[in-house]
């Protein structure tokens, strides 16, 4: 019998919560949740019952139990940094939900609490991770598309005419203070972190971000940015919980070629006047949970960690951008890289 592998979840606020809990319900090789820490008791208590985990009102307590070998952060987004400042100083690895945070200026305390504590955090994304990605990234770097000129990718469900939120347990998306923003925060910053993964770092934003639909008047549900990378290359953004059908993914385009999906295909690679060829995928990367285990077993390369790390982290930069952009219809600056704007 495997050596259990036991995860504290901080939270169960986040709509993942229920597939993380699955996966660890599931796992083979000792993983499980061990214990379940939530500031709404009714809630945690019946997360806790529905996957064999203890629910433990005291955060301290859970943050001293020994036998936790890594945390999960599944709250609401604007009370990722409290649960940071706590989990990261026990030196155990963190899984911390998307975004790491709803503004840059709390980004300098989460540096502070990792350059003191050395500790190993990631958040929910996985769109770099999959074979395909891991593919695309490898032709870009290796030249394949030639300069890359501009980029494209949409994120988006119909969360809002599918009335998801109206759960009382979700609720909390819908609203600004534990939100932190509404459909561009949740969805485009998937987005926003595959492109800062793929090209790196962003200089200046523009954005527009509203509510169409009306559904949840109290945040935005859909939003389009242009992003400005250091390099020079231009991305287009798209997110939102109005989307009823239609086309999604990325699109690279290239000096030498262009990658792009093709509906029931999968990803391509072409040029004018040739037959598009099928990415090849490479092995996946674990992402979420499996990711968590990963790195509690330290089956994951420092550069890696610190790399996708530095991505999260502008990522919260440029969604900030974003938003400030939207709000007075003029570029804005990404905060760590003013310098770089045009």
């Amino acid at each position: 019998m495997s050596k259990p592998i036991n995860i504290a979840v901080l939270s169960t606020a986040h709509i993942h919560t229920k597939g993380f809990l699955e996966n660890l319900k599931k796992g083979t090789d000792g993983r499980r949740a061990y214990v379940i820490w939530d500031d709404v008791p009714d809630r945690g208590k019946r997360y806790a019952k529905d996957c064999g985990a203890t629910f433990v009102a005291d955060l301290q307590a859970v943050l001293r139990d020994p036998a936790v070998d890594g945390f999960l952060i599944c709250a609401e987004n604007t009370r990722h940094l409290p649960l940071l400042e706590q989990s990261l100083p026990v030196g155990k690895p963190v899984f911390c939900e998307k975004p790491l945070c709803t503004s840059a200026a709390e980004l300098p305390k989460v540096r502070e609490l990792l350059a003191k504590h050395g500790t190993t955090l990631f958040c929910g994304y996985f769109q770099p991770f999959g074979g395909v990605m891991r593919a695309i990234a490898a032709k870009i770097q290796a030249g394949d598309l030639g300069q890359v000129t501009h980029v494209r990718f949409r994120n988006a469900h119909h969360a809002a005419y599918g009335r998801w939120f109206d759960n009382p347990d979700l609720q909390w998306f819908t609203d600004p203070a534990l939100a932190g923003g509404g459909a561009f925060m949740d969805m485009g910053t998937h987005a926003v972190h595959l492109l800062r993964s793929l090209f790196g770092p962003a200089s200046e934003v523009w954005a527009t971000i509203a509510n169409r639909c009306g559904a949840y008047p109290k945040v935005d549900d859909f939003g389009i940015a242009q992003i400005r990378f250091a390099n020079g290359i231009l991305g287009t953004v798209e997110a939102g919980w109005i989307h009823q059908g239609g086309p999604g993914g990325l699109e690279v385009q290239g000096s030498k070629g262009a990658i792009w999906e093709i509906p029931g295909k999968g990803y391509h690679f072409g040029v004018p006047g040739s037959e598009p060829q099928a990415v090849q995928p490479l092995a996946d990367a674990p992402i979420t949970v499996d990711r968590l285990i990963a790195a509690i077993g330290k089956q994951l390369g420092a550069a890696e960690l610190k790399a996708d790390l530095e991505a999260c982290m502008d990522s919260v930069a440029i969604m900030e951008a974003a938003y400030q952009a939207s709000r007075t219809g003029a570029w804005a600056p990404v905060a760590g890289n003013a310098a770089k704007a045009r």
